[in-house]
């Protein structure tokens, strides 16, 4: 515990990003701008500070991510038809995010696909789960970098999306734990996203 708390990278990292979600989620006007920003920051930190892991060939990579991204939306499609017997309002909250925070102009698709997932997975699990790694087993570097991650979107006042957040970062980071592959990753979230954001939302 000692030399985590040593880790000035990880901790000042994840400061930053709360910093810099805080901000984010301050103005829905903004939401996007500051949204690109903050994942320029994770690329860019991420690169800086860890190398990219990449052990499986496109082939594998592809044909995993794929179907992984299908696996996670289908889960959440589930989760979604069990919201109206769950306490919380937590249906009306899934609709509010879509109306509030959903893609609007392309220049949005443009950097969900190329700046908000790559930025997300780099930094969540490229970067903050193996540095955990070092310190914890595999398990409890995955749950950990799951919370982190959900607990940057507590400033969304929307509990919904810290447990989808907390759910998507345990299935990730269980893929990473598993093969090891960014690109992997990067290709399960995308296949996600375009499903739940763009082709099959769930409002």
């Amino acid at each position: 515990m000692m030399a985590l708390m040593k880790d000035w990278r990880l901790i000042v990292s994840i400061v930053l990003a709360h910093v810099l979600l805080y901000m984010t989620f301050s103005d829905r006007d903004i939401f996007w701008y500051l949204y690109t920003a903050a994942n320029l920051f994770f690329i860019s930190f991420a690169i800086i500070s860890e190398k990219i892991d990449d052990k499986q060939k496109t082939r594998s990579y592809l044909k995993y991510g794929v179907l992984s991204g299908l696996l996670l939306y289908a889960v959440f499609f589930i989760g979604h038809l069990l919201l109206p017997i769950l306490p919380f309002s937590l249906e009306k909250q899934v609709a509010s995010i879509y109306r509030w925070y959903s893609p609007q102009f392309s220049w949005h698709y443009v950097v969900l696909i190329l700046v908000f997932i790559p930025g997300e997975e780099l930094f969540w699990r490229g970067f903050v789960q193996k540095r955990l790694s070092i310190y914890f087993n595999d398990l409890t570097a995955i749950i950990a970098s799951s919370a982190l991650y959900a607990s940057i979107f507590l400033y969304s006042d929307k509990l919904i999306w810290v447990l989808a957040a907390f759910m998507a970062g345990l299935f990730w980071g269980s893929l990473y734990v598993w093969k090891r592959s960014i690109p992997m990753l990067i290709i399960s979230h995308l296949v996600f996203d375009v499903l739940l954001i763009v082709l099959l939302p769930l409002f």
